[in-house]
């Protein structure tokens, strides 16, 4: 089975300085499919309208995390910040429906010491954005995050997050896996891959530890790990969710030298 490659927007095409303008960069780089963080300060009519013009489909988008000028990264996990969760799941799906997306990664927040008020806050909040997307037939993904790229980040652990996703045991909600948070977080590639893909809604990739392109120096053999995704039969698209190393087209020589296509 072929592997699908998706352009993360929030990551790639930074040439330009507005999300909505890399939709058009991204199809005539030759994408068929793109993600994104939620888009910030745009309408729902402004983002709709750039992702038809491009004729790109959206895989992937992130929830409303609140304000970003104050660092905030969601609310799942904070107790007392039920009400701004629900609100940000209810204005994340209208977007979503829009855009056709039928897939939202809700983030966790940070947490300075979690406790199990933060792990009670958190099932119940995503308990009920699974419910709420169920009914318009969008999936949940959490993506465990490393505590490198940020720092305090609640969902840190992809032995936790894995747990999670096994105990509500419903087709709406799946693990995001980001290759480049695994092989910070616990490493072990291969068998990790084995044992979470059967859970895994969604995948992601970059080179650790720069967040390059996967063809540059570092740690992680994407040639092999590629490999096994697609012999693994793996259904969906993989978000390069990386910093290009020089501009984004350039970068994206990696891809044909690797044997695949957009």
């Amino acid at each position: 089975m072929a592997l699908k490659f998706a352009s993360n927007l929030s990551f790639m095409f930074t040439e330009v300085p507005s999300i909505i303008d890399r939709y058009q960069l991204a199809k005539q780089a030759g994408f068929k499919a793109v993600e994104s963080g939620f888009p910030f300060g745009f309408s729902i009519e402004q983002v709709v309208a750039a992702k038809n013009k491009a004729g790109v489909h959206q895989v992937l988008l992130n929830v409303f995390t609140g304000d970003i000028t104050k660092g905030e990264l969601g609310y799942a996990a904070i107790p007392g910040k039920e009400d701004d969760f629900k609100n940000s799941i209810s204005k994340t799906i209208q977007y979503a429906k829009a855009l056709d997306c039928k897939m939202i990664h809700v983030m966790s927040g940070t947490v300075e010491s979690p406790t199990a008020n933060n792990d009670a806050a958190y099932e119940q909040n995503l308990l009920h954005a699974i419910e709420k997307c169920q009914q318009e037939d969008i999936v949940i993904v959490i993506e465990p995050i490393n505590n490198y790229s940020v720092p305090k980040y609640y969902m840190n652990n992809f032995r936790k997050g894995f747990d999670l996703v096994k105990k509500i045991n419903n087709p709406y909600f799946k693990l995001q896996l980001d290759l480049f948070h695994l092989q910070h977080c616990c490493g072990n590639i291969t068998r990790s891959i084995q044992e979470l893909l059967p859970y895994v809604g969604h995948i992601q990739i970059a080179q650790v530890p720069d967040r390059h392109e996967p063809d540059t120096s570092g740690e992680i053999d994407y040639k092999y790990v590629l490999s096994l995704l697609e012999t693994a039969g793996y259904p969906g698209y993989i978000g390069l969710e990386y910093r290009p190393k020089s501009t984004t087209v350039a970068g994206l020589k990696w891809i044909a030298n690797y044997g695949y296509t957009l």
